[in-house]
């Protein structure tokens, strides 16, 4: 066994670094794009940083907001949500789609982003987008410490309803991650990564 040489810290005491490391040690995250619609029929759309998948049959995904924000909170409203494939060339609307503004204002429009009806949902998907999962929350959680104090953090909990994929990703059956140039977070506040071809290995589990 290797013997490292370790930086040690309490996360409750601080990490002592010029960045907190977690994030990017957790890394690379899928990107949680999600498009929602408050109960007066704002739509909103915004990035979260926690998100991912939780399960095959039901299809769930999930994200974590940090304190109640407006995707949060129109979910809690209107039970429906979209989540949309953040890839490379949509890297600047995506980013743009995370200021700070008021509810009234309209991310789709301030992205330069075409919003489409979905099919099941009351909640348009990013036209530009070459994935969207149409999906109907199940849970909204509030995230609590081991202590049992909140996090001030809910996790959305959403089942995918329909699916919608441009065809070019799928080849011989089969979706192709890299082809869709997917980004993903990686930590600090500003760093990504692209997926590419040449990133990825096929490795079979053991039976």
């Amino acid at each position: 066994m290797t013997a490292f040489d370790l930086h040690s810290y309490e996360p409750v005491n601080g990490h002592g670094l010029k960045h907190d490391p977690f994030n990017a040690i957790i890394g690379p995250r899928p990107i949680g794009w999600v498009s929602s619609r408050d109960a007066n029929g704002h739509v909103n759309l915004a990035p979260y940083s926690f998100f991912n998948a939780f399960n095959y049959t039901p299809p769930l995904i999930g994200f974590s907001s940090i304190g109640i924000k407006d995707s949060a909170r129109n979910m809690q409203a209107t039970k429906e949500f979209v989540w949309n494939l953040a890839t490379m060339d949509l890297a600047k609307q995506m980013n743009a789609t995370a200021a700070s503004v008021g509810p009234e204002v309209d991310e789709f429009e301030l992205a330069g982003l075409t919003p489409v009806p979905s099919k099941f949902v009351n909640v348009p998907r990013v036209g530009e987008a070459r994935v969207a999962f149409e999906c109907k929350v199940t849970q909204v959680i509030e995230l609590k410490g081991a202590n049992g104090a909140s996090a001030n953090a809910f996790l959305t909990m959403g089942e995918v309803v329909a699916i919608h994929i441009d065809k070019t990703l799928i080849v011989d059956g089969v979706y192709q991650t890299a082809l869709a140039g997917p980004i993903l977070r990686a930590g600090r506040r500003g760093d990504y990564f692209h997926i590419k071809q040449d990133a990825m290995f096929e490795m079979a589990r053991p039976d």
